[in-house]
């Protein structure tokens, strides 16, 4: 098997801007069909157990760590009631106080393009709490391109129904937070649209700068599951006030 490398770039046709897939590279398949193929597999390994889903969260690091993991969230949706796909993606490359919005028309995945929703950003745009990636930053950042091919296999069936709404999330202030939430709620109400949070794995280790352990927990990694636990236990609480401790004591990566 080679290695299933795709360098799209950023390309104009037919008067749309179409974003390319640049980090793809990451997924190391022979052919789109076999992409396809390995979705489908990790899919059907995956139970229906908490679906239809109104929002998921699922990680976006190469699909050889992740794949089996994103499936599980993935599994929860029914494809048939969504009609827009909100997208959040934390920002790795440029220092960003609020959320972001994309200049493209469509985003390119080895399934089929993905269309993002203008009229949805246009509200969005109207509020003036948005800023706009230029182009180099949307082609360098992979939050939220690697849940493309995920989004498209599952919705494919209804590949020409539905719309996209990819923003990237800076680091926010408890402030921000609150206004950016007031914004979405909107949107996370209609039971048409559907939100996918983009998040990392645990970064663990001096190169990530986070060693944070409890030893009273056990090992590294009994630690580390204890703490996801506590965030989980608070996010389904809608416990905003104890959730922030986590967060704050050992750094965002592991509360994501």
């Amino acid at each position: 098997m080679f290695v299933f490398v795709i360098l799209y770039y950023t390309v104009w046709s037919h008067g749309m801007l179409i974003r390319g897939g640049l980090q793809y590279n990451k997924l190391a398949y022979s052919s789109c069909s076999e992409l396809s193929r390995q979705l489908d597999l990790w899919l059907s390994k995956a139970d229906l157990t908490h679906g239809p889903a109104r929002a998921i969260i699922a990680p976006h690091a190469g699909y050889s760590y992740c794949g089996a993991c994103a499936a599980f969230a993935y599994r929860q949706i029914s494809p048939v009631v969504v009609k827009r796909i909100f997208i959040l993606g934390p920002s790795h490359h440029v220092r960003l106080g609020g959320c972001a919005l994309s200049f493209m028309d469509k985003y390119q995945t080895p399934l089929y393009d993905l269309t993002i929703d203008k009229q949805i950003y246009a509200e969005l745009e109207a509020t003036r709490q948005f800023e706009w990636m230029d182009v180099q930053t949307d082609e360098d950042e992979h939050s939220i391109e690697m849940h493309l091919p995920y989004i498209a296999k599952v919705m494919e069936e209804y590949k020409s129904g539905f719309t996209i709404i990819p923003i990237l999330v800076g680091s926010l202030t408890p402030e921000k937070e609150a206004k950016y939430g007031a914004i979405l709620a909107p949107y996370l109400a209609d039971p048409q649209n559907l939100v996918v949070i983009s998040s990392d794995f645990c970064h663990w280790g001096p190169r990530f700068r986070y060693t944070w352990r409890d030893p009273s927990r056990g090992h590294i990694h009994q630690s580390i599951e204890w703490l996801d636990r506590q965030v989980i236990m608070y996010t389904i609480l809608l416990n905003k006030q104890d959730l922030v401790w986590p967060i704050g004591a050992v750094g965002s990566d592991a509360a994501l």
